[in-house]
């Protein structure tokens, strides 16, 4: 496991503020006969920066899946199965699967296949909760096309949420993709959608805890 590149400047800030309350504490309370709200106070800025950290947290995967596999690009839980009219980009119905990425997910997203990038673009918005039905299109938002060599292209959305407010992604039009390999970042979670073929062989259902990298959403 690592730790990701964009929570470096986060994690040190949250350190430094951890160990600056952390001497005042000591200095205020360690001396007086009940240590009992010095010691919850450290516990509790202990914790804090644990989940920080964890925020940011990269575990190293294999992905066992073929080129025709169209592997999960986030940590989550599915929250929507459904066939849907795409506007932005295909102008024509697809099968979206969204995954909601809770705070405690991992944040880090993968190209859920690979192929070259024919499309991207960075939306502002507004920062409604993940699972609002209008998230996906008023909210903070990214739009990446990638088109399989078999001439596919799969659209996939990184949408912000009411705590993620920045989202990170490195994608670049007429740049190779390759599956599983990192295309973005959201800080603090929100939902990555997914956008497919109308036949293409669904392989998850609403309510399904899924895994960068490691779970299938659907096949060719």
């Amino acid at each position: 496991m690592k730790l990701h590149r964009e929570g470096y400047g986060i994690m040190a800030g949250t350190l430094v503020a951890v160990l600056g309350l952390s001497a005042l504490n000591y200095w205020m309370f360690s001396k007086c006969d009940s240590k009992i709200f010095f010691w919850s106070l450290e516990l509790i800025l202990f914790t804090f920066l644990i989940l920080v950290v964890q925020f940011f947290r990269v575990p190293k995967r294999d992905c066992p899946f073929s080129e025709n596999d169209i592997v999960c690009p986030a940590d989550g839980k599915v929250v929507v199965v459904e066939e849907v009219e795409e506007n932005e980009y295909f102008k024509d119905k697809r099968i979206q699967i969204s995954i909601f990425m809770s705070p405690l997910n991992v944040h880090a997203n993968f190209y859920p296949i690979s192929g070259e990038t024919t499309y991207v673009k960075y939306h502002p918005g507004l920062f409604l909760v993940a699972w609002h039905p209008k998230s996906s299109t008023d909210n903070e938002r990214s739009t990446i096309v990638v088109k399989h060599v078999n001439g596919t292209e799969i659209l996939f959305r990184q949408i912000a949420g009411a705590v993620a407010r920045r989202i990170c992604y490195y994608s670049q039009v007429g740049k190779s993709a390759k599956q599983s390999d990192e295309f973005g970042f959201i800080k603090f979670g929100s939902r990555i959608d997914v956008f497919l073929p109308i036949g293409s062989k669904i392989d998850v259902k609403i309510g399904d805890i899924v895994k960068a990298k490691t779970s299938r959403l659907a096949q060719f």
